[in-house]
């Protein structure tokens, strides 16, 4: 079912607006201060959490341990009621909690600020001034809530699939307006954004587990799950801790497999299709054992387009939605899609090396990749791999499109898969480059020993009591051969460390 998100600020429209529309779609309405009820009852901090965040203070540890667990557990129940019926949510920014879910109606409501100051006068009983700052101080703290929870700016509209506004419509006409957008194809639910949904509150699940469980409370874990397989990755100071999570992950209803991967930082792997033996296979998985990193990897599906189909001629349950899911009731449907590109011989190779994270498909085009790639988790490394190769002649120009998409919302450096050696790996290229420095650097020290008196005295000529051209000179040889001097001697040292596996 549908998962309709309406972000709002303080004393807005929009909860009378969500009502409406959820009443119109006989779907269960959600606010914000709802499920943050729940997540106290729950044990989650959420008071503590805001309250730490409004006042600035440092994201330590167990906040950010405590802040995954509130994210999982909104993530949990605006799936699992969604599977019920249909939700709408009225909240902040709800849909961020649903990653790689793609026909998530996204909506930014905005009411009329004079409606609004109006509206917290009467409530709270303050003048309009004090009425004034209180709205404008919200508004600031959800835009702090935002930015430190999910690292976007809430009022981003690239957020948002549309923005609607009470200046001139009421909370009805507003409703009737979003009832026919909620019936449009885009946002209708399709057999891959089931399995989504199924895959969300699995992870969720599990996440919330371990963070139930008294040895892996504490524990900083990053984990996402696909058709009952589960990945958890771990740094290396919680091993001990972690030696529960396996135990914790088989009472989890809903998981048929699992693996855990001990892991200093993350390496993200884009493609389409996958070769498990591929020369930069070796080169990625080298660089993620001198990086103790965890490969995690998303796959861009190229047939978007045969999964609708699937969808169309699968069997309907009574309430007109594809009955079973993606691959359980429909017996066409793993006929079609039984290739996966090579994704599962690469996963199980990395899994044989210990460096394997989780892996996911995204079906939403190269826009949908980029918005489902979380930037709550800190990779040190985005590899894009085999890319459009339905594409031909254009398929190096999309590559260098989606690099430097990726490079624009992420800090970490994103590279093309060929250009890992090169970049990371010492080869016979590094080699020359390391021989040709050493001469060079070598040749230098010789110079710069071998006729330190005339060096100074040039030097010191241009500084002290010479002449104008001297002074130019000296100033012209000195930006000239520093840089030079720093470029060959770094390079020798650039390419000895990489000979030594050490950087």
């Amino acid at each position: 079912m549908q998962i309709i998100c309406i972000s709002r600020g303080s004393y807005g429209f929009s909860s009378t607006l969500s009502e409406q529309l959820a009443e119109k779609l006989g779907y269960a309405c959600v606010s914000r201060e709802s499920l943050t009820d729940k997540a106290t009852d729950y044990g989650i901090p959420v008071g503590k959490i805001e309250i730490d965040i409004l006042k600035n203070k440092p994201i330590t540890e167990e906040r950010s341990i405590n802040i995954d667990l509130f994210k999982s557990f909104v993530t949990s129940e605006l799936c699992s009621m969604a599977q019920k019926k249909g939700v709408v949510y009225h909240g902040r920014a709800g849909h961020l909690v649903l990653p790689g879910l793609p026909n998530v109606l996204r909506v930014r409501a905005i009411d009329d600020p004079e409606n609004r100051i109006k509206t917290a006068m009467s409530k709270l009983n303050l003048d309009r001034k004090k009425a004034k700052q209180y709205i404008e101080q919200t508004d600031d703290d959800i835009r702090r809530w935002v930015r430190i929870l999910y690292k976007e700016d809430w009022e981003n509209p690239s957020l948002y699939d549309l923005t609607v506004n009470a200046y001139h419509m009421s909370a009805q006409s507003v409703s009737h307006f979003l009832l026919q957008v909620a019936k449009l194809p885009e946002f209708q639910p399709t057999p891959s954004s089931n399995q989504t949904i199924s895959d969300l509150i699995l992870a969720s699940k599990c996440r919330l587990a371990i963070g139930n469980h008294d040895q892996t409370r504490q524990a900083k874990v990053t984990l996402k799950a696909e058709k009952g397989h589960v990945s958890v990755s771990y740094l290396p100071r919680q091993a001990m801790e972690a030696k529960a999570i396996p135990q914790i992950l088989e009472s989890v209803p809903g998981v048929s497999s699992f693996v855990c991967t001990v892991a200093s930082t993350n390496i993200l792997l884009l493609g389409e299709t996958f070769d498990s033996k591929a020369e930069h296979m070796n080169h990625l998985i080298d660089i993620a054992e001198k990086w103790n990193a965890a490969v995690e990897i998303v796959q861009l599906s190229s047939d978007v387009q045969k999964e609708d189909e699937i969808q169309a001629s699968a069997p309907m349950d009574s309430t007109g939605e594809p009955d079973g899911g993606i691959l359980e009731e429909n017996e066409e449907a793993p006929k079609a899609l039984a290739s996966d590109q090579g994704l599962t011989e690469t996963m199980n190779r990395l899994i044989e090396v210990g460096r394997a994270g989780c892996s996911h498909t995204s079906h939403g085009g190269v826009g949908g990749l980029v918005k489902d790639i979380s930037k709550n988790v800190e990779y040190s490394l985005i590899v894009v791999g085999d890319m459009f190769s339905a594409k031909g002649v254009a398929k190096q120009r999309l590559k260098r499109d989606l690099v430097s998409m990726m490079t624009d919302k992420f800090s970490c450096p994103v590279l093309s898969a060929e250009d890992l050696k090169s970049r990371y790996l010492f080869g016979k290229k590094q080699m020359i480059g390391l021989v040709t420095s050493a001469f060079f650097s070598a040749m230098i020290y010789l110079v710069i020993f071998g006729f330190q008196k005339p060096i100074i005295k040039f030097v010191s000529a241009g500084q002290l009591g010479g002449t104008m051209s001297q002074k130019i000179a000296s100033a012209v040889v000195v930006a000239i051969c520093v840089p030079v001097i720093a470029l060959v001697i770094g390079g020798f040292y650039h390419n000895f460390l990489k000979m030594i596996r050490l950087e």
